[in-house]
């Protein structure tokens, strides 16, 4: 099961609580930890991702790897053909030279750039996370703070109830952004 997917039954779940005064909903705190460690079971999936993208980045470099040497090697095949003449010998070692450099530029860039896109993908995915794991932080002390009558006028509480409702909602946005990526 997905991230994703166990995070909309944990919104649903949140949805469908009892509603008591002052804005607040009856939860059971054993159905939410359910949730929660559905979540953390899914999180492999993601890590797995993560390493489908290292596996490319190592394609790409052994790609390259061979490419270069396969350079290489014609220019060495051509430095025995071509022996006889020294200005045409010394042309080929320093395009072989060049080439060799070349390709292992390349090679480098390639590595660098899949490891720095790996790197930005899981902070991505480290940031969303976290704050969808704030947003139930949030809603699980909200629900474990002690019930108190409420003594304030009524436009407090529906204040309070509507800015629980964005809360909610921000929680929402986040993990439609998550299943974006």
């Amino acid at each position: 099961m997905s991230v994703y997917r166990v995070l909309d039954k944990l919104e649903a779940y949140v949805h469908e609580g009892t509603w008591l005064p002052a804005g607040y909903r009856i939860l059971s705190e054993e159905r939410l930890i359910e949730l929660v460690e559905k979540i953390r079971a899914s999180l492999p999936e993601e890590v797995g991702r993560a390493k489908i993208i290292a596996k490319d980045h190592e394609r790409m470099l052994r790609a390259a790897q061979e490419k270069a040497q396969a350079i290489v090697d014609e220019a060495a095949s051509k430095h025995e053909v071509l022996l006889d003449d020294n200005e045409i010998v010394q042309r080929a070692r320093t395009t072989a030279d060049v080439v060799l450099r070349e390709a292992e530029e390349r090679a480098r860039d390639v590595r660098e750039g899949a490891d720095r896109y790996a790197a930005d993908v899981l902070s991505e995915m480290e940031s969303r996370l976290a704050g969808a794991l704030g947003a139930v932080r949030k809603g699980r002390d909200v629900l474990e703070k002690p019930k108190q009558v409420p003594d304030q006028p009524l436009a407090d509480a529906a204040a309070k109830s509507k800015r629980a409702a964005f809360d909610l909602q921000t929680a929402s946005d986040e993990t439609a952004a998550l299943e974006s990526v």
